[in-house]
């Protein structure tokens, strides 16, 4: 898909650079955020969401593949990322402080359409093609907004 190599590069450059930068914010607060319950899941959370992207957008930069294939390839991790999310949504709920838990229940909401969003891409370019692509955008988007915002609690608002 050469129309499409400059943004996947981008992506991929972008996810792993976050993903590495989360990795030593997660390092170095680990005491706190091992202390609160519904704090792992919330890293694990950034994490994922930064390498389905990073994933993802390597998969679709891998040259001479059939579109059918990429999009097996792109269903195939989304589906992971879907019930990663699905899983650690579920048992952060349960763990997550009441006054937090309306903020957390929104952005589970947010999460889930996101990660929904990666299956149903793979599978329009089974069917249809690289329009699939298309669905991926704001697909990435979100799932950066939320990575960028878990790591802010995880490193900034952890601390006060």
């Amino acid at each position: 898909m050469p129309v499409w190599d400059d943004f996947f590069e981008a992506q991929v450059g972008a996810s792993a650079a976050l993903a590495g930068l989360l990795f030593v914010g997660i390092s170095i607060n680990m005491p706190k955020i091992v202390a609160e319950p519904s704090l792992p899941n919330r890293a694990l959370q950034a994490l994922t969401l930064l390498v389905a992207i990073l994933l993802i957008s390597t998969v679709l930069l891998v040259p001479g593949q059939a579109t059918v294939y990429l999009g097996i390839e792109v269903v195939g991790i989304g589906g992971a990322v879907l019930a990663l999310a699905l899983q650690s949504s579920t048992r952060s709920l349960k763990e997550v402080r009441e006054p937090y838990r309306r903020w957390h229940v929104g952005e589970t909401a947010v999460v889930l359409i996101a990660t929904a969003l990666y299956p149903i891409a793979g599978l329009v370019m089974i069917g249809v093609g690289t329009e699939g692509n298309y669905l991926l955008v704001p697909a990435f988007l979100v799932s950066f907004v939320v990575a960028i915002l878990d790591s802010w609690v995880l490193l900034v608002e952890i601390n006060r």
